[in-house]
């Protein structure tokens, strides 16, 4: 199975069920269950765009909710990003170089969190060496308030 099926290929794909039709109606924003993936849309008319923080990228629309790298800001203060690398707004696609000028995405800090636990084990056989190191990653929750372009 392709994994990167859009939406409407997924009518045409040889395994698509009626649930997975019925799904697809509620419009462009609405996920599609298929064989365990969850499908959304990377295209249509609605804003989005994909911003850059702690040398990962992120596809981002208003109300969105992430969990990103630690930023030194307090919970409940707003914070601006401004290395936005793609914006589409209704169907108008801008793609920066590296950066879309004068685009920025503005989200309140919801709160500081850590992440899962992280197990790393080293053995060496016959020696009776072993070391287990565990590592949590510091964590930042953040909710998007608007996409400005």
């Amino acid at each position: 199975m392709r994994l990167n099926c859009l939406i409407p290929a997924i009518l045409s794909c040889p395994r698509g069920q009626a649930q997975t039709k019925a799904k697809m109606q509620n419009g462009p924003l609405t996920s599609a269950f298929y064989s365990g993936f969850i499908i959304v849309p990377l295209s249509g008319n609605f804003m989005y765009a994909v911003l850059e923080t702690g040398s990962k990228q992120y596809r981002v629309v208003a109300g969105d909710t992430l969990q990103i790298e630690r930023l030194a800001i307090e919970a409940g203060q707003p914070v601006t990003f401004d290395r936005v690398l793609l914006v589409n707004n209704d169907g108008k696609l801008t793609v920066g170089s590296p950066t879309v000028a004068s685009a920025t995405v503005v989200a309140d800090v919801v709160e500081h969190i850590r992440g899962e636990k992280k197990i790393a084990f080293k053995m060496k056989r016959r020696k009776g060496y072993h070391k287990t190191v565990g590592h949590r990653q510091e964590l930042t929750v953040i909710k998007i308030k608007e996409i400005k372009a």
